[in-house]
């Protein structure tokens, strides 16, 4: 049976009030795409989308092409992203409209951002913007109610009349076991089976922790799964060794010594992708991860963290190996891919300026070839 590559899809590409007031009148994501600056000689930044095509999603037109391309493609569904904090939505309109559009014929399913919305990616203090609250069961009940018309819609993935929802971090949650139980208790009370339950955060993977028992799959979310082990003995040294020495320096010796500008980090691509195709899944109900590239920088800055070596060709070439180890070693026919269209963290397969549609061109010629 043909993969079934579910593409993340990030919604943050039309203004909102709440991004007008923290961020700035007319903020979306490719204010950062476009404020991008080169870091280094080589620097692939600003990354700018094929035709100067930066889109806005309250137009329908938009989700229409986007989902024609990814059909051609061989990209089965989006997996997107939905803000719900305590009854307060954000981002919601673009998924509203494509509930309500006829022309769009293509599979989705929602993963809950259930993390605080905090100012992280401009600064290092995380300061919360919205909280989130786990411990009000009417608000399950409000959030369920609100999730429900997506979940009956024949585009909504679904697995033995069981709609596909993903939490991103379910560490977080309190009662997540309470909630979990209700939710499926709802969608029973609604014609369903329950609900297949999948988590995302790759801290929540490494955790042993006994909740993961509440979920049908675990994504094995990538680049950062492999990234976070990675730089867990390398990148993260070099780090903490700066600091260590600035310390030193500054309280036993007295010496204000300036130390080198901080540079964001970078991995190897190919790197990365071994360490992907070397790891032996712990269960078989973890769904694989794929990456198309990685660069937080037009986030972060310096603070960041970048791939360097990647292309359209070794993406093929591993995304290939990855379908043939996913059929040896995984239980499920699902990749979740990293990602549609998260600009502004270089991970995005939507067509730019330097590849026009290599990348996705790339995804249809390995699942092709899987016949």
């Amino acid at each position: 049976m043909k993969k079934k590559v579910l593409a993340l899809y990030l919604p943050q590409f039309h203004v909102i009030p709440e991004n007008d007031k923290w961020w700035g009148k007319g903020f979306t994501e490719w204010k950062n795409v476009k404020g991008a600056k080169p870091l280094f000689a080589g620097h692939n930044q600003p990354r700018v989308p094929l035709n100067n095509n930066y889109y806005n999603l309250l137009d329908p037109k938009v989700m229409e092409w986007q989902t024609k391309i990814a059909k051609e493609n061989n990209i089965y569904g989006f997996c997107v992203y939905h803000y719900w904090f305590h009854g307060k939505l954000l981002l919601e309109k673009p998924m509203e409209q494509y509930l309500d559009n006829e022309n769009i014929d293509f599979p989705f399913c929602f993963c809950w951002a259930n993390e605080h919305w905090t100012n992280a990616w401009v600064s290092g203090e995380n300061k919360i913007i919205i909280e989130q609250n786990f411990d009000d069961k009417e608000d399950w009940i409000n959030h369920f109610n609100y999730l429900l018309p997506f979940f009956k819609d024949d585009r909504y993935i679904k697995e033995d009349n069981q709609p596909v929802f993903v939490i991103y971090y379910p560490s977080i949650i309190g009662p997540l076991s309470e909630m979990l139980d209700c939710w499926n208790q709802l969608a029973k009370d609604n014609g369903f089976k329950g609900i297949k339950f999948v988590y995302q955060h790759y801290l929540f993977h490494l955790e042993d922790n006994p909740k993961k028992a509440l979920f049908d799959y675990g994504i094995e979310f990538e680049p950062n799964l492999s990234m976070n082990e990675i730089q867990t003995k390398t990148a993260a040294s070099f780090e903490r060794f700066r600091a260590k020495v600035s310390n030193f320096l500054q309280t036993k010796l007295h010496v204000y010594v300036k130390m080198p500008k901080r540079k964001p980090t970078i991995f190897d691509y190919d790197e990365i992708w071994q360490h992907i195709l070397n790891r032996k899944p712990v269960t078989k109900n973890l769904i694989p991860g794929a990456f198309v590239d990685w660069d937080n920088t037009p986030r972060r800055g310096v603070r960041g963290s970048l791939t360097k070596g990647g292309n359209p060709q070794k993406f093929k070439k591993y995304f290939s190996e990855l379908v043939k180890k996913s059929d040896r070693e995984y239980a499920t026919d699902y990749i979740i891919l990293f990602a549609w269209n998260e600009w502004a963290e270089g991970g995005y397969i939507e067509p730019d300026s330097k590849y026009k549609y290599e990348y996705l061109h790339a995804i249809k010629e390995v699942i092709d070839a899987e016949d």
